[in-house]
């Protein structure tokens, strides 16, 4: 793959940039890279990180959606930088992507995916970087009904840690079912000072009132150690097929910046991970037996609501990647 010739003067001939890049993908794989769409939901902190690492690899087009401008207090955290204040972030990414990788086709969407679900159909892979539980359950249906393969990131309280999972829309669980059972065990450990020690066997953060990782302050170090696991991990997806592609051990991976109890009675240290496969659940009201899927989003979303106020567990917050 070359990309071609950047005609301003005095800019240098690029059509050697990839020729790293296609020493360790190989030709075929490039190529494969170069017709590939992928579609991204936010473009904050994580998914701006995201986008143009993609780019940077090879990917060919995609769809940049998020409704947000790009704020002064977003530079330290973030690819954009003082000259994109004030400028949705979708185009300042799309201009960044088109430095890097002149060949790549970029669509912009500034608005709400709730409004814009349509643009999703066709791509090769939705990458999720949002940080509100309700719209990531909308990503979910229209990910199901249109098959398409999905990956979602966090990132914890402060930049502690974070974690990605790769979702399937034929085999494994579907992102509400997978959301609900960690949450869930999140749930009783949080209350874990009161009832049995052994009730919860993750521990991996905590969620807000109103069912969302609220954002809080992190270095963008710390976000984009997570991000790049998000964005390693679409790359593997879209070359599937090919040589360098890599079976991986489980569909979820949670990292850790500082030492953290991921596993229950277990320190994981700072710079490693911890790898946990979530199976589907047979009675989730999306994926699950067709029993369980009579309920519709909005009661799924208003049970959320009600069992994170039960269990009170707005007295600890954590943060996620910013939209």
């Amino acid at each position: 793959m070359t990309v071609p010739n950047v005609e301003n003067e005095g800019q240098p001939d690029a059509t050697n940039a990839w020729d790293r890049v296609e020493r360790l993908l190989g030709e075929d794989a490039l190529a494969q890279l170069a017709k590939k769409s992928v579609a991204i939901v936010g473009l904050g902190s994580g998914g701006g990180f995201v986008a143009l690492s993609l780019a940077m690899s090879g990917v060919g087009r995609f769809v940049l959606i998020d409704d947000d401008d790009v704020a002064l207090t977003n530079v330290v955290r973030h690819v954009a930088d003082l000259r994109d204040v004030g400028r949705p972030k979708v185009e300042a990414v799309a201009d960044l992507i088109k430095h890097r990788n002149p060949s790549a086709q970029v669509e912009t969407i500034v608005g709400r995916i709730e409004d814009h679900t349509a643009e999703l159909k066709g791509v090769d892979l939705v990458v999720v970087g949002v940080d509100g539980e309700l719209v990531k359950y909308t990503i979910n249906e229209v990910c199901r009904a249109e098959g398409l393969h999905a990956i979602y990131a966090g990132v914890y309280e402060r930049g502690e840690g974070g974690d990605v999972v790769l979702i399937h829309p034929d085999h494994g669980p579907c992102y509400a079912c997978w959301a609900r059972q960690l949450r869930e065990d999140v749930a009783a450990q949080s209350a874990k000072e009161t009832t049995d020690p052994g009730e919860a066997d993750l521990d991996y953060g905590m969620i807000g009132p109103d069912g969302t990782i609220a954002a809080e302050p992190g270095l963008w170090l710390h976000v984009v150690r997570v991000a790049s696991a998000q964005a390693d991990m679409a790359l593997n997806e879209l070359l599937e097929g090919q040589p360098i592609y890599r079976e991986l051990p489980a569909n979820t991976v949670i990292l850790a910046n500082v030492a953290m109890e991921i596993l229950e009675g277990i320190t994981t240290p700072p710079y490693s991970a911890q790898w946990v496969n979530v199976e589907r659940d047979p009675e989730c009201m999306v994926c699950g037996d067709e029993a369980s899927r009579e309920m519709s989003l909005d009661t799924l979303a208003g049970d959320l609501m009600t069992e994170v106020e039960d269990e009170d567990s707005g007295k600890r917050t954590n943060g996620e990647t910013e939209s």
